[in-house]
């Protein structure tokens, strides 16, 4: 079964990185932070989806492969164009913004990646309430038939994540 570990360490990046932005500073360092954690948010999401379908993930942190492995692996995520198109820009944060003192992450790309990550997650289903397609209770409840007993009793974040695995099972 598919580890939503990863899905939950993907919104405490995302949350992390939201709490350093809304800080509202010009601190360079400050907003490097803020973009790793963003950047690392996508890359688990993708990681995370690529396991639910079996794939072997690899030692990588290039967005753009990982977003080609979900299109030819058949991942249940949606990718937005968003992401597609700048995939090399957040990849370029996983190592700039951690071993290059000269890199700045540019304000106005920090928020608008901040809007655009948030609507990858919410689309995805990475969040708190319920994602749109659960709220129909015959689908909801097929879900929850395809977890183990023990699985069944999660939060709707975690049915959320299990949606990811079991989509076409539905």
């Amino acid at each position: 079964m598919c580890d939503i570990r990863l899905f939950r360490s993907a919104r405490m990046d995302y949350r992390t990185a939201e709490m350093i932005w809304r800080e509202k500073t010009n601190d360079e360092m400050i907003l490097n932070n803020a973009a790793y954690h963003l950047q690392q948010a996508v890359e688990k999401v993708l990681k995370g989806a690529l396991e639910c379908v079996g794939v072997t993930v690899p030692y990588s942190h290039k967005i753009s492969k990982l977003v080609a492995m979900v299109f030819n692996n058949g991942a249940n995520l949606t990718i937005t164009d968003w992401l597609d198109d700048h995939a090399e820009m957040l990849s370029e944060w996983e190592t700039e913004t951690r071993y290059n003192m000269d890199f700045l992450v540019e304000k106005r790309k920090l928020d608008r990646a901040m809007e655009e990550v948030r609507n990858f997650m919410e689309i995805n289903g990475i969040k708190d309430s319920l994602r749109e397609e659960l709220l129909e209770p015959e689908k909801k409840a097929k879900l929850l038939l395809c977890l183990p007993e023990e699985k069944r009793n999660c939060s709707e974040f975690e049915l959320n994540c299990y949606y990811i695995l079991f989509k076409k099972k539905l």
